[in-house]
């Protein structure tokens, strides 16, 4: 009892809110200014914090203070609470209308074809709502890029991520007729050594392409080509131009199929797996703000996948 007593005698988000503006001005007598301190004070409360929590925060020197690693994580935490505190109190003296910078992290595919369709529509739902999107297939870390929203792809790794699944979607393994003319097309999963298969440079080095091998076993296929590249939608056009063959969720290159642009390879041996589609944000212990859920619900509302 004692020891919850003691926790609840500090306060943390004024420490967090001190050790931020030092960081933020790169010194104590400039956070002093800013939150209307004493240079003494805002040293003390520093030197608390770090006592308390059994870490360095700080490297400090006589011309400049430099956070250390353990300060670098925790000052990101900290933006993030402080920012999730506004936006709560804000929302609930409000009573108000979701406001505030969202950040969505995308992949290229679904961004072109699934996100941006969509924005105008929710823009105007939600007017005092700045959308601030990414569109890449690189992978980041929501804490330390201050991503409200990612959408991505394929099972999920074991995280402090709360996910939504938006849905699912078919692979298929597509060429172009001038490759077919020029190269001919696999028979059989075996025959695909044979041909320039591209790949994504973003990914692991073992990662195969699944197909049947006729007696309903699954036989995985590792891509063997010449190029490789960074997102969806440049292997779809480097595939249009007849570079070699290339993996897709169906969606993204149905249009092409429906078009003759592309055709479908192996589609005997095609085991039908598909690509899951989720929407990941930070969960449980930090207040999801309104920002943040109307779009998830917007998401869940408007994407159709197959």
């Amino acid at each position: 009892m004692d020891s919850i007593m003691a926790r609840q005698d500090i306060n943390r988000a004024f420490e967090m809110a001190v050790f931020v503006a030092v960081v933020e001005t790169g010194a104590f007598s400039a956070a002093a200014r800013r939150l209307a301190l004493t240079p003494s004070a805002v040293s003390k409360l520093v030197n608390r914090l770090e006592a308390r929590l059994g870490a360095r925060l700080l490297q400090r020197s006589t011309r400049q203070l430099h956070t250390t690693p353990e300060g670098d994580a925790f000052f990101v935490q900290c933006k993030r609470i402080l920012d999730d505190i506004d936006g709560a109190e804000r929302e609930a003296s409000q009573g108000a209308a979701p406001r505030g910078r969202l950040r969505i992290n995308c992949f290229v595919p679904f961004g072109v074809r699934h996100l941006l369709p969509i924005l105008p529509e929710f823009a105007q739902r939600y007017p005092d709502i700045v959308l601030d999107v990414v569109v890449s297939d690189a992978i980041v870390d929501l804490l330390e890029d201050r991503t409200d929203i990612a959408i991505r792809t394929g099972q999920l790794k074991a995280s402090n991520l709360v996910a939504r699944k938006l849905g699912e979607d078919a692979m298929v393994v597509v060429a172009s007729p001038a490759y077919a003319a020029r190269h001919g097309l696999p028979r059989t999963p075996q025959e695909l050594s044979e041909h320039n298969l591209l790949a994504f440079n973003f990914r692991c080095q073992n990662e195969t392409w699944p197909f049947l091998d006729g007696e309903g076993n699954t036989l995985q296929v590792a891509p063997q080509g010449n190029t490789c590249v960074s997102d969806g939608e440049s292997m779809r056009q480097l595939v249009l131009a007849g570079m070699g063959l290339g993996r897709f969720s169906r969606q993204h290159v149905q249009r092409d199929i429906v078009q003759g642009q592309l055709v479908e390879v192996l589609q005997d041996y095609n085991p039908g797996d598909k690509e899951l589609v989720h929407a990941v944000f930070v969960g449980p212990g930090l207040q999801v703000p309104a920002r943040v859920r109307v779009m998830l619900d917007y998401l869940l509302e408007k994407v159709k996948l197959g």
